[in-house]
């Protein structure tokens, strides 16, 4: 017998990269948006012991760093289990594109063993595996719109957004997530000299605490953004009803962005000009995804989108039509058909 999971991706909506936190990972404020790409995942169990990692794609790892190996051979343990799990990852989503795809190619697993042996984790159980093997897996046992804080890991649902036409580009460059993060790092490591304040002209014992002032200040920055936008969801008549705009098309006003554009960008100018072509099709919003390369823009419609994914063709880019994915459909669709 084999179970088949659909992988969904996820875009981020808005990301503001904070302090180094002790543990070596970075604080994170971002909402996360599942979406209608995917992978399949098709899980089986066999006689034996052991994890075996199938895919067609050279660029995914077979071994124990696949996240897939690692949350399989995790939660064997956590529910008790014993065979030989065989995972078997039909890729649809890019790699290194900032979609999620490992992640949520995780999450999959896991709930397809559960699914299989018919035992379940508790959902705290879940979110702690998750998060054991890395940060952006608990938004996947959510789904839908999740606000993301702490490294990631820590996830809250946000009310469940109508679906909202979008197209996904993914250059052919990949972009490494640590390296974007060390490259921030870089940058706003020189931010002092860069604005004609040289370090040493600070009294050291001051520097570290204006560093994380200023740090304090931009994830507050991002923070009132994101609340003038969620309080408007939120404090309105229900979706749907007297309202002439679509709740997630309102980011534009609320200003937020992705801080890895100002790191990715400069690096990969190809991509500034994938943005610029999604804005000029006429995307309400546009930004890159987690660290990218993928770049996707909302629009008002499934025509708008599709009139943009025929200019994008014109001027040599592959867009993906699709819509962003509310949590109850996310649901409704991780099991079954494979064709919708």
């Amino acid at each position: 017998m084999t179970v088949t999971v659909r992988s969904f991706a996820k875009i981020n909506l808005g990301l503001r990269i904070g302090a180094r936190r002790n543990d070596g990972f970075h604080q994170l404020l971002t909402v996360y948006q599942t979406i209608g790409l995917y992978d399949l995942v098709h899980i089986r169990i066999e006689r034996g012991s052991g994890i075996e990692i199938l895919c067609t794609d050279p660029r995914v790892p077979r071994d124990e760093t696949n996240t897939c190996y690692r949350i399989a051979d995790l939660a064997m343990q956590s529910l008790g289990a014993r065979g030989r799990v065989v995972v078997e990852i039909e890729k649809r989503l890019p790699v290194q594109g900032g979609l999620g795809a490992a992640s949520s190619n995780a999450v999959s697993t896991l709930l397809g063993l559960q699914r299989m042996l018919r035992k379940s984790l508790t959902a705290i159980q879940s979110l702690r595996v998750a998060a054991e093997i890395g940060s952006d897996l608990p938004l996947f046992l959510l789904g839908g719109t999740v606000l993301g804080a702490g490294r990631g890991e820590e996830v809250y649902p946000l009310s469940d957004l109508p679906a909202t036409a979008c197209v996904v580009v993914t250059p052919d460059v990949g972009v490494s997530t640590p390296k974007a993060f060390a490259d921030w790092d870089g940058a706003r490591a020189a931010e002092p000299e860069s604005a004609g304040q040289p370090r040493a002209a600070v009294p050291r014992p001051l520097q570290n605490k204006l560093t994380l002032n200023r740090v304090s200040d931009r994830m507050n920055e991002l923070g009132c953004g994101f609340s003038a936008w969620l309080s408007e969801q939120y404090s309105g008549a229900p979706f749907g009803r007297g309202r002439a705009e679509n709740p997630l098309l309102a980011l534009v006003r609320a200003g937020i962005k992705n801080d890895f554009e100002q790191v990715v960008f400069p690096e990969h100018p190809e991509l500034v000009e994938v943005k610029k072509v999604l804005l000029r099709a006429g995307a309400k919003y546009a930004s890159l995804s987690g660290s990218g390369s993928s770049l996707y823009g909302l629009f008002s419609s499934k025509a708008a989108a599709g009139r943009a994914t025929a200019r994008l063709r014109k001027q040599g880019w592959k867009g993906q039509e699709t819509s962003t994915l509310p949590r109850r459909i996310y649901w409704n669709r991780l099991f079954g058909s494979t064709n919708f």
